[in-house]
């Protein structure tokens, strides 16, 4: 009868444990980071340098941060933009490729490598996550090749803004208020155009009444389907709409 109680107790002691494991265990990428320290950058402030030791990841907690690489000759080439939500150094081991810049006051949180790998390592819930970040890294770079590739000038800003809308909370509505944090060269390094030309397309899209101007750093999204069409991104389209009309 001892041996019976004893064992019922250690049972008991073994699902109260694995209850609590499962309670306490993150649910999501984010919530590995909850308990961190929140840092500040203002903006032109690095968070890293390219070549440094990868020995961090980062979760951005508000605020706008650019990835940039220096080529041999010293040319400034922009390769992405990160914002809230977005987890920096995932996909990097050794070194940091990229330098990672504020463009606006950001806070962000601190993790050290080793810890965020076990972290993801022991959980089931937060392999796939990672996975499916890795591939929209993957995913996002292919599209940054045949966007410059590609590409012209005009289709190669409104694919631009035609993202940034789909970040934001109905951002692809007409309507939409979307946030620009970027400078002007900032999006020109990045599309692989000239300040000019980037200023010259955001100017005649205005005056075609497909975006407005609604502030220093945000703009109105008004006919999200002729910024489609011109993108040559029909994913958010109607089927009955005539490219014309954005013409």
């Amino acid at each position: 009868m001892y041996v019976q109680n004893n064992t019922a107790r250690r049972t008991d002691v073994h699902l109260i444990h694995n209850t609590m494991a499962m309670v306490l265990e993150p649910a999501t990428l984010s919530c590995i980071f909850a308990a961190q320290v929140t840092e500040q950058l203002e903006a032109g402030e690095a968070l890293f340098w390219q070549g440094d030791d990868a020995k961090h990841v980062f979760e951005i907690v508000s605020g706008a941060l650019r990835t940039v690489r220096v080529l041999n000759d010293g040319r400034r080439v922009i390769t992405g933009f990160l914002f809230p939500g977005d987890i920096v150094g995932v996909s990097l081991k050794d070194r940091y490729l990229s330098s990672v810049e504020a463009i606006a006051t950001t806070r962000v949180r601190r993790m050290a490598r080793r810890r965020f790998d076990d972290e993801v390592e022991r959980s089931a819930t937060l392999r796939p996550q990672l996975f499916a970040r890795l591939y929209d890294e993957m995913t996002a770079a292919q599209d940054q090749v045949m966007l410059l590739a590609r590409k012209t000038a005009e289709e190669r800003v409104a694919s631009f803004l035609l993202a940034l809308a789909r970040r934001a909370v109905d951002g692809c509505s007409s309507g939409a208020i979307v946030a620009l944090p970027m400078t002007r060269l900032d999006m020109a390094d990045y599309l692989g155009l000239t300040i000019e030309t980037v200023s010259r397309i955001m100017t005649r899209l205005t005056g075609r009444g497909i975006i407005e101007a609604a502030g220093r750093h945000e703009i109105i999204i008004r006919r999200p389907a002729a910024l489609a069409a011109l993108a040559i991104d029909d994913e958010d389209e109607p089927a009955e709409y005539d490219i014309a009309r954005a013409q």
